[in-house]
């Protein structure tokens, strides 16, 4: 009797050491196995998720999905404890391990914003705002509360953030994103300040920023810029006024129509650059690092006027009368395809 129950005992622990064996031989092959998510699927993680939640959102998007196996993994190794919150793509030819690896390193999806260059602080403001993606926690923020916020020594929105394109994760906060891009702004302001060429009529950086602007402005050329800082940097140096259309533009505001007239040349306002001498008071738009750099090292030469030529560049002149030729040839007759920008 002693030996048929002996007998029957080594039988079930044979069964259960086999069954052991193909349970962890399966794991095994599981844990190796492509999941097959559809392409470009998308996993939300929220701050503080439990892991079995995590694994229920799983099984909903893949039904291959085995709760049991993934939850022992994430046990054994540890790694149930390290997911972190973000938004994760989700690849067919994820594994379960390559699952987590990807779920607790961090690297979410990022997306970009752009500030555009030559864009005022209202436009950039409504484009954040708009940002589907980004957290809109600067909605009802005026523009002396968002100064504040910003910790700056400037006193006015316009031309302090940097025109670049920046990364961010989804419900990012849009003032952070702001806040970076104040920091990029005065970061590379500083840092070409400090090699600025000599004899420039700047008394500060926030001038050769307000000069950026207007070169950003006048052109989208890039070889054009420090040409066009050249010429107002000269005008500036011989005491004659910057005339130059964009901030009129801007010293009209909401008035502009599109369309300047000769009456608009002569109204005064803090911006008319054909009414005052010197520089306006602020920049009039954002900038990108390389206006920066054609403010603060503008190229050498006698041009004193420029006027556009309708297919994206500039003719320059160094004298009046070669200026009004110039503006009779290109303005006064313009080509059917005129163009202002390239």
């Amino acid at each position: 009797m002693l030996r048929k129950i002996l007998s029957i005992i080594a039988c079930l622990l044979l069964i259960a050491v086999a069954a052991a064996y193909w349970l962890y031989s399966d794991f095994k092959l599981y844990i190796a196995t492509p999941l097959n998510f559809s392409d470009n699927e998308v996993i939300v993680i929220d701050k503080g998720l439990p892991f079995n939640g995590l694994v229920n959102k799983l099984k909903a998007k893949n039904d291959d999905i085995n709760i049991y196996y993934l939850k022992f993994y994430a046990r054994q190794t540890g790694l149930g404890r390290k997911i972190k919150a973000g938004e994760y793509h989700l690849t067919s030819d994820m594994t379960p391990v390559m699952l987590l690896k990807k779920l607790t390193s961090g690297r979410s999806i990022n997306y970009n914003f752009t500030i555009i260059e030559g864009s005022n602080y209202k436009q950039l403001l409504a484009a954040l705002q708009s940002n589907q993606y980004l957290k809109n926690d600067i909605e009802g923020l005026s523009p002396e509360q968002l100064l504040e916020q910003l910790d700056t020594e400037y006193k006015h929105l316009e031309g302090l953030f940097l025109a670049e394109t920046y990364s961010f994760e989804k419900n990012s906060s849009a003032f952070a994103l702001l806040k970076r891009s104040h920091k990029m702004l005065v970061d590379q302001l500083e840092q070409q300040w400090a090699s600025r060429y000599e004899k420039l009529p700047y008394k500060s950086a926030y001038e050769a920023l307000i000069m950026a602007s207007i070169v950003e402005k006048e052109t989208a050329r890039a070889d054009e810029r420090p040409i066009i800082a050249g010429v107002f940097v000269r005008r500036l140096n011989i005491g004659m006024r910057l005339q130059t259309d964009p901030t009129v533009i801007y010293g009209m505001g909401d008035n502009y129509k599109g369309n300047i007239r000769r009456s608009d040349l002569r109204k005064p306002t803090p911006y008319n650059t054909y009414t005052i001498s010197g520089l306006p008071p602020t920049p009039i738009a954002m900038v990108g690092p390389d206006a920066i750099t054609a403010a603060l090292h503008p190229k050498e030469g006698k041009a004193l006027y420029f006027v556009a030529k309708g297919d994206g560049s500039h003719y320059f002149s160094s004298t009046l009368r070669e200026h009004n030729n110039a503006v009779k040839k290109y303005q006064l007759s313009r080509r059917k395809d005129y163009r202002s920008s390239p």
